[in-house]
Protein backbone atom coordinates (compact mmCIF):
# COMPACT_ATOMS: atom_id res chain seq x y z
CA UNK A 1 0.00 0.00 0.00
CA UNK A 2 1.19 3.06 -1.24
CA UNK A 3 1.38 6.75 1.08
CA UNK A 4 -1.27 8.04 -1.18
CA UNK A 5 -3.22 4.73 -0.69
CA UNK A 6 -2.76 4.53 3.03
CA UNK A 7 -3.72 8.73 3.91
CA UNK A 8 -7.14 7.73 1.97
CA UNK A 9 -7.59 4.23 4.26
CA UNK A 10 -6.87 6.29 7.42
CA UNK A 11 -8.68 9.23 6.55
CA UNK A 12 -11.80 6.89 6.10
CA UNK A 13 -10.90 5.35 9.41
CA UNK A 14 -11.02 8.80 10.89
CA UNK A 15 -14.26 9.50 9.27
CA UNK A 16 -15.91 6.78 10.71
CA UNK A 17 -14.64 7.58 14.02
CA UNK A 18 -15.47 11.06 14.10
CA UNK A 19 -19.23 9.99 12.84
CA UNK A 20 -19.62 7.88 15.85
CA UNK A 21 -18.77 10.72 18.30
CA UNK A 22 -20.44 12.99 16.47
CA UNK A 23 -23.81 10.95 16.66
CA UNK A 24 -23.44 11.09 20.39
CA UNK A 25 -22.65 14.72 20.53
CA UNK A 26 -25.62 15.63 18.65
CA UNK A 27 -27.61 13.72 21.09
CA UNK A 28 -26.36 15.61 23.60
CA UNK A 29 -26.79 18.66 22.20
CA UNK A 30 -30.35 17.77 21.48
CA UNK A 31 -31.00 16.84 25.47
CA UNK A 32 -29.45 20.36 26.20
CA UNK A 33 -31.59 22.36 23.83
CA UNK A 34 -34.61 20.11 25.00
CA UNK A 35 -33.66 21.44 28.83
CA UNK A 36 -33.89 24.88 27.69
CA UNK A 37 -36.83 25.09 25.77
CA UNK A 38 -38.50 23.09 29.18
CA UNK A 39 -36.76 25.94 31.13
CA UNK A 40 -38.50 28.68 29.18
CA UNK A 41 -41.96 27.02 28.56
CA UNK A 42 -42.28 26.43 32.17
CA UNK A 43 -39.91 29.39 33.75
CA UNK A 44 -37.97 27.58 35.89
CA UNK A 45 -35.60 30.18 37.92
CA UNK A 46 -36.51 32.66 40.51
CA UNK A 47 -38.54 35.86 40.22
CA UNK A 48 -36.20 37.83 41.98
CA UNK A 49 -37.21 41.34 43.72
CA UNK A 50 -36.95 43.63 40.58
CA UNK A 51 -38.62 41.19 38.66
CA UNK A 52 -36.34 40.20 36.44
CA UNK A 53 -35.80 36.09 35.91
CA UNK A 54 -32.68 34.39 36.90
CA UNK A 55 -32.92 31.32 34.70
CA UNK A 56 -30.81 27.96 36.73
CA UNK A 57 -29.74 25.14 34.60
CA UNK A 58 -30.79 21.74 36.77
CA UNK A 59 -28.51 18.99 35.59
CA UNK A 60 -28.85 16.43 38.41
CA UNK A 61 -30.77 13.49 38.56
CA UNK A 62 -34.90 13.73 38.86
CA UNK A 63 -34.80 12.70 42.61
CA UNK A 64 -32.01 14.69 43.51
CA UNK A 65 -32.13 17.89 42.14
CA UNK A 66 -28.83 20.36 41.72
CA UNK A 67 -31.01 23.39 42.21
CA UNK A 68 -33.12 22.61 45.09
CA UNK A 69 -35.74 24.35 46.64
CA UNK A 70 -32.78 25.78 49.54
CA UNK A 71 -30.48 26.69 46.65
CA UNK A 72 -32.94 28.43 45.28
CA UNK A 73 -34.18 30.51 48.02
CA UNK A 74 -30.61 31.21 49.08
CA UNK A 75 -29.52 32.53 45.16
CA UNK A 76 -32.91 35.20 46.01
CA UNK A 77 -31.41 36.21 49.09
CA UNK A 78 -28.04 36.88 47.66
CA UNK A 79 -29.54 38.68 44.33
CA UNK A 80 -31.75 40.90 47.24
CA UNK A 81 -28.55 41.61 49.08
CA UNK A 82 -27.03 42.66 45.68
CA UNK A 83 -30.13 45.22 44.75
CA UNK A 84 -30.33 46.62 48.18
CA UNK A 85 -26.66 46.89 48.72
CA UNK A 86 -24.58 46.61 45.77
CA UNK A 87 -23.26 50.22 45.21
CA UNK A 88 -23.09 49.79 41.38
CA UNK A 89 -25.36 49.22 38.64
CA UNK A 90 -25.56 45.74 37.76
CA UNK A 91 -25.18 43.92 34.55
CA UNK A 92 -27.66 41.45 34.71
CA UNK A 93 -26.73 38.67 32.31
CA UNK A 94 -22.72 38.80 33.80
CA UNK A 95 -24.90 37.74 37.14
CA UNK A 96 -26.60 34.92 35.30
CA UNK A 97 -23.41 33.34 33.57
CA UNK A 98 -21.55 33.43 36.81
CA UNK A 99 -24.25 31.03 38.17
CA UNK A 100 -23.25 28.63 35.04
CA UNK A 101 -19.61 29.43 35.20
CA UNK A 102 -20.03 28.28 38.61
CA UNK A 103 -21.81 25.51 38.72
CA UNK A 104 -19.10 23.89 36.21
CA UNK A 105 -16.44 25.10 38.80
CA UNK A 106 -18.09 23.01 41.46
CA UNK A 107 -16.80 20.29 39.57
CA UNK A 108 -13.35 20.75 40.78
CA UNK A 109 -11.94 19.82 36.92
CA UNK A 110 -10.20 22.72 35.53
CA UNK A 111 -11.11 20.93 32.06
CA UNK A 112 -14.81 21.51 32.10
CA UNK A 113 -16.06 25.00 31.44
CA UNK A 114 -18.87 27.23 30.46
CA UNK A 115 -18.50 29.87 27.50
CA UNK A 116 -21.27 32.66 26.61
CA UNK A 117 -22.29 32.83 23.08
CA UNK A 118 -19.65 35.45 22.63
CA UNK A 119 -16.53 32.89 24.12
CA UNK A 120 -18.36 29.99 21.93
CA UNK A 121 -17.80 31.69 19.13
CA UNK A 122 -14.53 33.17 19.83
CA UNK A 123 -13.43 29.49 20.97
CA UNK A 124 -14.92 27.47 17.65
CA UNK A 125 -13.54 29.89 15.38
CA UNK A 126 -9.71 28.27 14.23
CA UNK A 127 -8.68 26.05 11.56
CA UNK A 128 -7.25 23.05 10.86
CA UNK A 129 -3.24 23.45 10.49
CA UNK A 130 -3.41 26.52 9.01
CA UNK A 131 -4.42 29.82 10.93
CA UNK A 132 -3.88 33.47 11.70
CA UNK A 133 -1.75 33.72 15.25
CA UNK A 134 1.55 34.60 16.87
CA UNK A 135 2.58 31.12 16.29
CA UNK A 136 3.34 29.61 19.54
CA UNK A 137 2.48 25.99 21.73
CA UNK A 138 0.65 26.53 24.71
CA UNK A 139 -0.14 24.25 27.77
CA UNK A 140 -2.41 25.27 30.90
CA UNK A 141 -1.03 23.79 34.08
CA UNK A 142 -4.22 21.85 36.06
CA UNK A 143 -3.42 22.97 39.65
CA UNK A 144 -2.19 26.77 38.69
CA UNK A 145 -4.12 27.03 35.87
CA UNK A 146 -1.13 28.82 34.70
CA UNK A 147 -0.29 29.18 30.51
CA UNK A 148 2.51 28.65 29.35
CA UNK A 149 4.99 28.82 26.53
CA UNK A 150 6.04 25.81 25.63
CA UNK A 151 7.77 26.45 21.98
CA UNK A 152 7.61 29.29 19.80
CA UNK A 153 7.23 27.70 16.62
CA UNK A 154 10.62 28.83 14.46
CA UNK A 155 9.57 31.46 11.67
CA UNK A 156 6.76 32.71 13.86
CA UNK A 157 6.01 36.46 15.10
CA UNK A 158 6.42 34.85 18.50
CA UNK A 159 9.77 33.76 17.76
CA UNK A 160 10.07 37.25 15.96
CA UNK A 161 9.88 39.28 19.14
CA UNK A 162 11.27 37.44 21.56
CA UNK A 163 9.17 34.49 23.21
CA UNK A 164 10.77 31.99 25.01
CA UNK A 165 9.80 28.83 26.36
CA UNK A 166 8.57 28.80 29.84
CA UNK A 167 7.30 32.38 29.57
CA UNK A 168 3.50 32.79 31.60
CA UNK A 169 1.30 34.40 30.07
CA UNK A 170 -0.56 36.86 31.88
CA UNK A 171 -2.22 39.54 29.98
CA UNK A 172 -3.82 39.33 26.46
CA UNK A 173 -4.49 43.36 25.20
CA UNK A 174 -4.54 44.68 28.52
CA UNK A 175 -7.43 41.82 29.84
CA UNK A 176 -5.89 39.70 32.74
CA UNK A 177 -5.91 36.14 31.95
CA UNK A 178 -5.06 34.41 34.73
CA UNK A 179 -7.28 31.63 35.70
CA UNK A 180 -9.24 31.22 31.97
CA UNK A 181 -9.69 28.11 30.28
CA UNK A 182 -6.83 28.01 27.17
CA UNK A 183 -9.29 27.40 25.19
CA UNK A 184 -10.52 31.03 25.13
CA UNK A 185 -7.12 32.58 25.66
CA UNK A 186 -5.83 31.18 22.08
CA UNK A 187 -8.55 32.35 20.37
CA UNK A 188 -8.21 36.31 22.21
CA UNK A 189 -4.92 35.52 20.48
CA UNK A 190 -5.84 34.69 17.58
CA UNK A 191 -7.21 37.46 14.68
CA UNK A 192 -6.96 38.54 11.39
CA UNK A 193 -3.60 38.62 10.02
CA UNK A 194 -1.24 41.85 9.92
CA UNK A 195 -3.36 42.91 12.88
CA UNK A 196 -1.74 42.88 16.41
CA UNK A 197 -2.18 41.35 19.93
CA UNK A 198 -0.30 42.69 22.70
CA UNK A 199 0.63 40.08 25.23
CA UNK A 200 2.03 40.30 28.61
CA UNK A 201 4.17 37.43 29.74
CA UNK A 202 5.61 36.80 33.69
CA UNK A 203 9.32 35.40 32.50
CA UNK A 204 11.67 33.97 35.86
CA UNK A 205 14.33 36.22 36.68
CA UNK A 206 12.20 39.34 35.55
CA UNK A 207 10.37 41.50 38.11
CA UNK A 208 8.34 43.18 35.69
CA UNK A 209 5.57 41.90 33.51
CA UNK A 210 7.20 41.78 29.72
CA UNK A 211 5.01 43.26 26.87
CA UNK A 212 5.10 42.14 23.56
CA UNK A 213 3.24 43.77 20.56
CA UNK A 214 2.98 40.58 17.74
CA UNK A 215 1.98 41.09 14.54
CA UNK A 216 -0.25 38.28 13.71
CA UNK A 217 0.36 36.28 10.65
CA UNK A 218 -0.63 32.73 9.05
CA UNK A 219 0.79 29.97 10.50
CA UNK A 220 1.78 27.01 8.05
CA UNK A 221 2.14 24.34 10.87
CA UNK A 222 5.49 21.93 10.26
CA UNK A 223 4.89 20.09 13.22
CA UNK A 224 7.76 17.62 12.43
CA UNK A 225 11.10 17.86 11.66
CA UNK A 226 13.80 15.09 10.74
CA UNK A 227 17.11 13.63 9.99
CA UNK A 228 19.77 10.91 9.53
CA UNK A 229 21.94 10.67 12.39
CA UNK A 230 24.69 8.72 13.03
CA UNK A 231 25.13 4.94 12.67
CA UNK A 232 22.06 5.16 10.53
CA UNK A 233 20.04 6.52 13.60
CA UNK A 234 16.72 8.48 12.58
CA UNK A 235 15.34 11.33 14.33
CA UNK A 236 11.91 12.42 14.22
CA UNK A 237 10.74 15.54 16.34
CA UNK A 238 7.14 16.20 16.73
CA UNK A 239 6.03 19.34 17.90
CA UNK A 240 2.13 18.37 17.91
CA UNK A 241 -0.38 16.25 16.82
CA UNK A 242 -2.33 18.55 14.43
CA UNK A 243 -4.40 17.49 11.29
CA UNK A 244 -1.43 18.17 9.45
CA UNK A 245 1.06 15.49 11.23
CA UNK A 246 -0.04 12.40 9.88
CA UNK A 247 1.49 13.10 6.47
CA UNK A 248 4.66 15.00 7.79
CA UNK A 249 5.15 12.06 9.90
CA UNK A 250 4.89 9.53 7.36
CA UNK A 251 7.26 11.33 4.62
CA UNK A 252 9.50 11.76 7.04
CA UNK A 253 9.48 7.80 8.77
CA UNK A 254 9.55 6.75 4.58
CA UNK A 255 12.65 9.18 3.40
CA UNK A 256 14.42 7.89 6.56
CA UNK A 257 13.57 4.11 5.56
CA UNK A 258 15.12 4.83 2.07
CA UNK A 259 18.04 6.37 3.80
CA UNK A 260 18.71 3.14 5.47
CA UNK A 261 17.24 3.88 8.88
CA UNK A 262 17.79 1.23 11.80
CA UNK A 263 16.77 2.60 14.74
CA UNK A 264 14.46 5.68 15.63
CA UNK A 265 14.63 8.36 18.04
CA UNK A 266 10.99 9.68 18.21
CA UNK A 267 11.61 13.19 20.13
CA UNK A 268 8.11 14.15 22.44
CA UNK A 269 9.64 16.39 24.51
CA UNK A 270 7.76 20.19 24.56
CA UNK A 271 4.59 18.26 23.04
CA UNK A 272 1.52 19.62 24.41
CA UNK A 273 -0.48 16.31 22.83
CA UNK A 274 -3.31 17.69 19.95
CA UNK A 275 -5.72 15.47 17.80
CA UNK A 276 -6.11 11.65 18.92
CA UNK A 277 -6.70 10.60 15.66
CA UNK A 278 -3.33 11.81 14.60
CA UNK A 279 -1.62 10.29 17.76
CA UNK A 280 -3.81 6.91 16.60
CA UNK A 281 -1.93 7.26 13.31
CA UNK A 282 1.69 7.92 14.35
CA UNK A 283 1.61 4.93 16.46
CA UNK A 284 -0.69 2.73 13.64
CA UNK A 285 2.35 3.57 11.27
CA UNK A 286 5.09 1.91 13.97
CA UNK A 287 3.05 -0.85 15.51
CA UNK A 288 1.59 -4.44 14.94
CA UNK A 289 -1.96 -4.82 14.60
CA UNK A 290 -3.64 -4.51 17.96
CA UNK A 291 -5.17 -2.23 20.45
CA UNK A 292 -3.92 1.13 20.37
CA UNK A 293 -5.50 3.70 23.22
CA UNK A 294 -9.56 3.17 24.69
CA UNK A 295 -11.54 5.68 26.17
CA UNK A 296 -14.16 5.06 29.27
CA UNK A 297 -16.55 6.85 30.79
CA UNK A 298 -18.22 6.77 34.18
CA UNK A 299 -20.66 4.16 33.22
CA UNK A 300 -18.00 1.65 31.75
CA UNK A 301 -18.68 2.56 28.00
CA UNK A 302 -15.68 1.61 26.15
CA UNK A 303 -14.42 3.05 22.71
CA UNK A 304 -11.49 1.74 21.15
CA UNK A 305 -8.92 2.64 18.79
CA UNK A 306 -6.75 0.15 16.94
CA UNK A 307 -3.78 0.29 14.48
CA UNK A 308 -4.28 -2.19 11.33
CA UNK A 309 -2.12 -4.69 9.69
CA UNK A 310 -0.67 -2.17 6.95
CA UNK A 311 2.10 -1.05 8.32
CA UNK A 312 4.73 -2.42 11.63
CA UNK A 313 8.02 -0.89 11.73
CA UNK A 314 9.99 -3.74 14.29
CA UNK A 315 13.28 -1.56 14.37
CA UNK A 316 14.51 -0.04 18.06
CA UNK A 317 13.32 3.04 19.00
CA UNK A 318 13.82 5.38 21.69
CA UNK A 319 11.46 8.12 22.81
CA UNK A 320 12.44 11.46 24.42
CA UNK A 321 9.92 13.00 26.98
CA UNK A 322 10.00 15.72 29.40
CA UNK A 323 7.25 17.54 31.63
CA UNK A 324 6.02 19.59 28.69
CA UNK A 325 5.15 15.95 26.87
CA UNK A 326 1.32 16.09 27.17
CA UNK A 327 -2.02 14.19 26.26
CA UNK A 328 -1.66 12.92 22.62
CA UNK A 329 1.79 12.22 22.97
CA UNK A 330 1.70 10.21 26.47
CA UNK A 331 -0.73 8.32 23.90
CA UNK A 332 1.97 7.20 21.95
CA UNK A 333 4.32 6.39 24.67
CA UNK A 334 2.03 4.19 26.52
CA UNK A 335 1.16 2.59 23.13
CA UNK A 336 4.74 1.55 22.00
CA UNK A 337 5.69 1.07 25.92
CA UNK A 338 2.64 -1.52 26.61
CA UNK A 339 4.05 -3.37 22.90
CA UNK A 340 7.62 -3.59 23.98
CA UNK A 341 8.28 -1.40 20.76
CA UNK A 342 10.41 1.81 22.51
CA UNK A 343 12.40 3.03 25.50
CA UNK A 344 11.08 6.12 27.38
CA UNK A 345 14.82 8.49 28.10
CA UNK A 346 14.21 11.81 29.31
CA UNK A 347 11.78 13.01 32.21
CA UNK A 348 8.03 12.43 34.06
CA UNK A 349 5.53 13.11 31.38
CA UNK A 350 3.12 15.67 32.21
CA UNK A 351 0.10 13.39 33.09
CA UNK A 352 -3.13 14.33 31.37
CA UNK A 353 -5.18 11.25 30.58
CA UNK A 354 -9.00 12.51 30.39
CA UNK A 355 -11.05 13.32 27.39
CA UNK A 356 -13.06 16.57 26.86
CA UNK A 357 -16.16 17.07 24.70
CA UNK A 358 -17.13 20.52 23.35
CA UNK A 359 -21.15 20.76 23.44
CA UNK A 360 -23.46 23.86 22.59
CA UNK A 361 -26.44 24.55 24.28
CA UNK A 362 -29.51 26.13 22.15
CA UNK A 363 -28.69 29.65 23.33
CA UNK A 364 -25.67 29.77 21.40
CA UNK A 365 -23.35 29.26 24.53
CA UNK A 366 -21.57 25.93 25.17
CA UNK A 367 -19.67 23.84 27.56
CA UNK A 368 -16.68 22.07 27.87
CA UNK A 369 -17.00 19.22 30.25
CA UNK A 370 -14.62 16.23 30.64
CA UNK A 371 -16.31 12.87 29.21
CA UNK A 372 -13.62 9.86 29.87
CA UNK A 373 -10.24 8.98 30.58
CA UNK A 374 -7.58 7.17 28.45
CA UNK A 375 -6.19 4.30 28.58
CA UNK A 376 -3.12 2.39 27.24
CA UNK A 377 -3.37 -1.30 25.72
CA UNK A 378 -2.55 -2.49 29.23
CA UNK A 379 -5.31 -0.51 30.46
CA UNK A 380 -2.77 2.52 32.42
CA UNK A 381 -4.40 5.57 32.54
CA UNK A 382 -2.02 8.29 33.01
CA UNK A 383 -3.92 10.97 34.42
CA UNK A 384 -2.41 13.29 36.94
CA UNK A 385 0.78 11.04 37.20
CA UNK A 386 2.60 10.59 33.91
CA UNK A 387 4.78 8.19 33.18
CA UNK A 388 8.08 7.46 34.28
CA UNK A 389 10.72 7.40 31.93
CA UNK A 390 12.69 3.97 31.38
CA UNK A 391 16.07 5.70 32.02
CA UNK A 392 16.01 9.07 33.59
CA UNK A 393 18.04 11.93 32.34
CA UNK A 394 18.12 15.59 32.78
CA UNK A 395 18.53 18.16 30.48
CA UNK A 396 21.63 19.92 31.13
CA UNK A 397 20.86 23.46 30.50
CA UNK A 398 24.60 24.75 30.89
CA UNK A 399 25.84 21.82 28.54
CA UNK A 400 23.30 22.92 26.06
CA UNK A 401 24.03 26.61 26.38
CA UNK A 402 28.13 25.65 26.16
CA UNK A 403 28.37 23.60 22.81
CA UNK A 404 25.00 23.25 22.34
CA UNK A 405 24.92 19.39 23.97
CA UNK A 406 21.78 17.52 24.27
CA UNK A 407 22.43 15.47 27.44
CA UNK A 408 19.04 13.83 26.52
CA UNK A 409 19.59 12.76 23.29
CA UNK A 410 23.74 12.02 23.66
CA UNK A 411 21.84 9.21 26.19
CA UNK A 412 19.15 8.12 23.50
CA UNK A 413 22.04 7.76 20.91
CA UNK A 414 24.39 5.52 23.27
CA UNK A 415 21.15 3.09 23.92
CA UNK A 416 20.57 2.63 20.30
CA UNK A 417 24.01 1.51 19.30
CA UNK A 418 23.60 -0.79 21.61
CA UNK A 419 20.65 -2.38 20.43
CA UNK A 420 22.29 -2.88 16.86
Amino acid sequence: MDQTDYLAEQEELRKARKAGRWQGALIMAAIAIFIALIILAVNIGLKIRNGTLLSLLSFGKETDPVITEEVKDKAETLKAVIDTYYYEEVDEEALQNGIYKGLMDGLGDPYSVYYTKDEYEEMMEGSEGIYYGIGAYLQQDSETMQIKVVRPIPGSPAEAVGLLTDDIIVEVNGEDITDQDINLVVSKIRGEAGTTVNVGIYRAGEQDILYFDITRAKVEDVTVEYEMMEDDIGYIYLSEFDDVTTGQFIDAMEDLKEQGMNSLILDLRDNPGGNLDVAVDVADYILPEGLVVYMEDKNGEREEYKSDASHHWDKPIVILTNGNSASAAEIVCGALRDYDRATLVGTKTFGKGIVQQILPLGDGSGVKVTIARYYTPNGTCIHGDGFEPDVEVEFDVDAYMNDETDTQLVKAIEILKEKQ
